[in-house]
């Protein structure tokens, strides 16, 4: 459900060029999600983010976390004060969440508890 903010038609406009354009960001630093540009030209930027924010898996913004480019991630285009009014106050707190997560889980290095093998 959307919040009570009504966004215009120029501003979603914005927002999917914004979301097409994020794949050329990607290529410049290695990182060719096709897959996204698809989804996102397929359904919209505005509701590509919208779904892909709460699918877990997305290994997008971690490439970008390793690059030391978070400020590409569709999470942070999400929560730029002009695209705000675009999402519910649910889809924002996900996209703030995963970015504060990510770069919590990133400072802490990429080592993963395993259980030892105990003969």
């Amino acid at each position: 459900m959307r919040g009570p903010r009504i966004a215009g038609k120029g501003a979603e406009a914005r927002f999917h060029a914004e979301m097409t354009a994020l794949y050329g960001r990607f290529a410049e630093i290695g990182f060719r999600p096709v897959l996204l540009r698809r989804f996102v030209l397929l359904n919209g930027g505005v509701a590509a983010a919208r779904e892909l924010v709460f699918k877990p898996g997305t290994t997008g913004l971690e490439r970008l976390l390793d690059a030391g480019k978070p400020e590409l991630s569709m999470e942070a285009l999400m929560l730029r004060p002009e695209y705000r009014p675009l999402f519910s106050e649910a889809e924002l707190k996900e996209a703030t969440q995963r970015l504060a997560n990510a770069t919590r889980s990133r400072s802490r290095g990429r080592l993963q508890a395993q259980p030892s093998e105990r003969k």
